[in-house]
């Protein structure tokens, strides 16, 4: 790290995102445990820290096909009709392209929504696409695609 460097910390829900005077792989560290502090944040649903992590304009793509606004899906984890029993990534794979980052990874699922009895659980890809906006990286696209192998 450069400390000629200004660097703003941000503490999330005790998780402290350091933003400027990073190196590309310190900052590809960060993405990883942004992401995995993001899973955490929806299978515990503690929202403070997953409204902080999702950009404004988040949309997810799940793995039937549907599509939900930011806060149509962080709505949907708080009131319980969709509950993460379980998230756990594998290798977190990351691809910086200045202030845009893409990560994938594949993970083991286990979910119950409530309406939908035969909610996929199992394996899945995971694709999101982070921006950095104010200094911060937030999850702007979110993509589950399950693995039926």
């Amino acid at each position: 790290m450069n400390f000629r460097s200004p660097v703003i910390i941000c503490l999330v829900g005790g998780f402290m995102l350091a933003t400027a005077g990073v190196s590309a792989e310190d900052e590809t560290s960060q993405l990883r445990a942004i992401e995995r502090e993001r899973l955490r944040s929806l299978v515990e649903a503690d929202m403070e820290v997953a409204r902080h992590l999702h950009a404004d304009d988040f949309q997810l793509i799940n793995p039937i096909g549907g599509t939900l606004s930011k806060d149509q899906y962080l709505n949907l984890i708080a009131s319980g009709d969709i509950d993460y029993l379980e998230w756990e990534p594998e290798e977190v794979e990351v691809k910086q392209y200045g202030d845009a980052a893409v990560i994938r990874y594949r993970a083991r699922l286990k979910i119950v929504v409530r309406g939908l009895p035969d909610a996929p659980t199992g394996r899945f890809w995971h694709t999101d696409l982070y921006e950095k906006r104010n200094g911060q990286w937030q999850a702007v696209w979110s993509q589950a695609t399950e693995i039926r192998q």
